[in-house]
């Protein structure tokens, strides 16, 4: 299994003098998602879930639909994973090659993205559910923070987790890069065939972006509660799909930027 985390030695300023001593940091490796042999992608992540992560990248993306179009995921060696698809899959690999939506991540957005997205056939999200109580939602990022094991070592992991609508705890991801975290934990729920996630809240360690929301959105989330502060277009996004979407959730406050009729009191 590969280590997430690594040992090193660093110079600590203490009352006015430098002491040596041992932190510990998170890794971060590039990770090379290939798909029948085929190089579709490589990404900056923390070694860990790389065969959810290339899941739930693929699912995010649009390519993958169901577990069954995959006959096997294969870790190749520590750094790279190919997927296999079953003889029937149907897969489009040429939508990545034209970039069929865009994200924030890579320097492009705005409506075309948003009108894109639509295009890509996703779930329709019931907007009867989840139904979350104001109480669940301020206690949320304390039980994310909790539960961030690798966090709590270096103190530079995202983290996302999925909840129920009664705020327990169902799942959990961490990794370098939010958009990773987020794969990662949708492609443990492509695997078990729990897609799409209409019953679920995805809680964010961080701000929420156009790309988490869009990958929100492909998994059939219906709310998202962020510690951080969401982007325009991220809001532009959620109203666009009915998605509630909450921002700056610490203590026992936060914004509610749309979707605020599946809150209640």
């Amino acid at each position: 299994m590969s280590q997430s985390v690594i040992s090193t030695t660093i110079q600590r300023m203490e009352h006015g003098s430098f002491r040596e001593t041992q932190d510990v940091v998170a890794i971060e490796e590039p990770l090379e998602i290939s798909v029948d042999g085929r190089s579709i992608s490589i990404t900056m992540r923390t070694p860990a879930n790389d065969e959810e992560l290339a899941l739930g990248f693929l699912f995010s993306e649009g390519i993958l639909r169901d577990r069954s179009q995959v006959a096997e995921v294969s870790q190749i060696d520590d750094n790279r994973v190919n997927i296999a698809l079953a003889g029937s899959a149907g897969v489009d690999l040429a939508r990545l090659d034209r970039h069929f939506y865009t994200s924030s991540s890579c320097g492009v957005c705005g409506k075309t993205s948003i009108q894109a997205l639509e295009m890509a056939g996703c779930p329709l999200i019931p907007r009867d559910r989840p139904m979350v109580a104001y109480a669940l939602v301020c206690g949320m990022p304390e039980k994310l923070r909790s539960r961030q094991m690798v966090f709590d070592r270096t103190g530079g992991l995202h983290g996302a987790g999925l909840f129920d609508a009664s705020g327990n705890l169902i799942d959990l991801r961490e990794d370098v890069g939010r958009h990773n975290a987020v794969d990662k934990l949708f492609g443990a729920a492509f695997r078990q065939g729990k897609l799409p996630l209409n019953d679920y809240v995805l809680m964010l360690s961080g701000r929420a972006s156009f790309e988490l929301v869009q990958k929100a959105v492909m998994a059939g989330i219906g709310v998202i509660v962020a510690v951080g502060a969401p982007s325009s277009l991220a809001i532009e996004l959620a109203e666009q799909f009915a998605v509630t979407l909450i921002g700056f959730a610490r203590g026992e406050r936060f914004n509610v930027y749309s979707g605020a009729f599946r809150l209640n009191p």
